[in-house]
């Protein structure tokens, strides 16, 4: 199914906890943030989107696209996954797309697989570890831009978690993983300076 999933990294948050940085963009062991989300996903998929709102120029030498949203406004990550499927629509065989966040360097290397191998049609398939749910680590059906478009138009909310409920949701569970002398969240996210300072630890453990 790799070849039929597409990859977007949602990029587009606005950084407030790490002083208005770009943290996609901050440098983790020696290369920009971004960097370890694209090795990570890279053979997950058949191809790679970015999903973000800032100056395109930062990201141009990545050797992927780069989608701003197609709605107007700040309207969060929902905006970001509907841009990729709309995007997606027009990849030829695309059927799904792996959304992932740009400040989560550790996500799961099998996260595709195993999203793929309980994926139903219709319905989304979000992964999960320590009792929470991570609704932009899901694999959304592209046919499921029409209802989402809806959706975010309606002005109800814009809440992830809230489509999710109404379109219908498998979580899959991810155990934490050993990085050294480290057990990780592997969800584990950039936020504020003294996460940064936490990954790069574990980085040097591990490389």
């Amino acid at each position: 199914m790799t070849g039929q999933i597409a990859g977007l990294i949602l990029a587009g948050g606005r950084s407030s906890r790490m002083g208005g940085t770009d943290k996609t963009l901050v440098e983790l062991g020696g290369h920009p943030l971004i960097r370890h989300v694209l090795n990570r996903l890279r053979p997950q998929v058949g191809r790679i989107v970015i999903n973000t709102n800032a100056d395109r120029t930062p990201f141009a030498g990545f050797g992927v696209e780069i989608v701003s949203d197609t709605i107007s406004g700040y309207q969060g990550p929902l905006a970001g996954i509907l841009t990729g499927m709309e995007w997606a629509a027009h990849q030829p065989g695309v059927t799904h797309i792996l959304s992932v966040a740009g400040d989560t360097p550790f996500f799961p290397n099998d996260l595709a697989g195993r999203l793929a191998a309980r994926a139903v049609a219709g319905r989304v398939t979000v992964a999960a570890s320590n009792t929470r749910v991570h609704p932009t680590f899901a694999l959304w059906p592209v046919s499921l831009r029409n209802a989402l478009a809806a959706f975010l138009e309606s002005g109800d909310t814009r809440r992830v978690m809230t489509f999710l409920e109404q379109v219908g949701l498998d979580v899959v569970d991810f155990p934490v993983e050993q990085r050294g002398s480290s057990a990780v969240d592997p969800f584990f996210n950039i936020n504020t300076p003294e996460d940064l300072a936490q990954a790069a630890r574990l980085v040097d453990e591990v490389g």
